[in-house]
Formats: C-alpha cells, sequence, structure tokens
C-alpha cells in the first residue's frame, strides 16, 4: 500500500496543507452558487488539514495517525472528491464540479506519486 513515487512526503504534507486552505477559499474564490458545495468544500479543507496534522510524518503538528491509515484516507477521499458533486446535488454547478473533480483526481495522482516508504540505507559488507 505504501508506494515508492518521485514526491518525497515532506512535499506531499506541503502540498495537503496547501490543499486545505484552497478548499477552505475555494467557495469564495471561485462563487460557489451551491450552498452544499460550499459546505463539503469548507468540511473537506478542515478534513485534510486534520489528517495532515496529525499524521506521522515530517510536516505533522501531532504524530497521532499512523502513516497506512493516513494513505488509506488519501484514497477515500480522492474518490470522494471526484463523486462528491453527483451525490451531494451540485453537478448543474460548473466551477465547484470541476474544482472537486478536478483535486480528486490531483490529490489521486499526488497519492499514488508519493514516496512513503523511508530511504534504507544500503548496507555493504564489512571490508576484510
Amino acid at each position: 500500500m505504501l508506494s515508492q513515487g518521485p514526491i518525497p512526503r515532506f512535499v506531499h504534507g506541503l502540498i495537503e496543507y496547501a490543499a486545505a486552505v484552497l478548499f477552505i477559499a475555494a467557495p469564495i474564490v471561485l462563487t460557489f452558487d451551491s450552498g452544499a458545495a460550499t459546505a463539503i468544500s469548507i468540511v473537506i479543507g478542515v478534513v485534510i488539514l486534520v489528517i495532515a496534522a496529525t499524521t506521522d510524518g515530517p510536516t505533522s503538528l501531532v504524530n497521532s495517525l499512523p502513516l497506512t491509515a493516513h494513505v488509506a484516507l488519501d484514497y477515500v477521499l480522492a474518490v470522494l472528491l471526484v463523486a462528491m458533486p453527483f451525490v451531494a446535488g451540485f453537478s448543474d454547478e460548473t466551477n465547484p464540479t470541476v474544482f472537486f473533480i478536478a483535486l480528486g483526481v490531483a490529490h489521486m495522482l499526488i497519492t499514488i506519486g508519493t514516496r512513503f516508504r523511508r530511504e534504507e540505507t544500503q548496507r555493504t559488507a564489512p571490508s576484510p
């Protein structure tokens, strides 16, 4: 489940903090007309912020959420983001629909491309 992509864990954490702010600000910046889209965007922003801040890792504030749980939540969140416009009934509004689907796909790609495992140092045999 823990991939070895090109994106370092530290960068993944920074991206999540930026995404949290983006989700919280998006309803104002992109002028969402749907109350459901606005509420869901803000809630998702807060959820991403909490997950990023509590996951055991280099950008965490409190190391309490195991990394494997974080990765699983990332995948679930990515799928939910893509489905949310249709499930919550705001798919007829372009701005939030494009925003949710684009960030869902981006979130999935970033999660797949993140190097979650620590680099293991190569062990060499002691010289005689």
